[in-house]
């Protein structure tokens, strides 16, 4: 067995409301910052023990599938480190 690391990049999929962008956007605005197209970005990184990369990045797809992304509003990207 050999230790993995997932990195799990969750997105809304586009044409999705996306109000804590566009409140991260106004708030960088006011504060004098020229922002623009803020969007909102959940990284998740887990160690995964398992005997191949391509079964660590199952496992991955997997915790994504059933708990972190909603397919319908969301897409995903997986990096699966030794």
């Amino acid at each position: 067995m050999a230790l993995y690391t997932a990195r799990i990049e969750i997105r809304l999929k586009k044409g999705t409301a996306d109000p804590e962008g566009k409140n991260t956007e106004k708030a960088l605005n006011l504060l004098g910052i020229k922002a623009q197209n803020v969007k909102s970005v959940k990284l998740f990184e887990m160690d995964i023990s398992s005997k191949t990369k391509k079964d660590a990045y199952d496992v991955a797809e997997e915790a994504c599938e059933r708990l972190l992304a909603n397919p319908v509003t969301h897409n995903y990207r997986i990096t699966i480190k030794e």
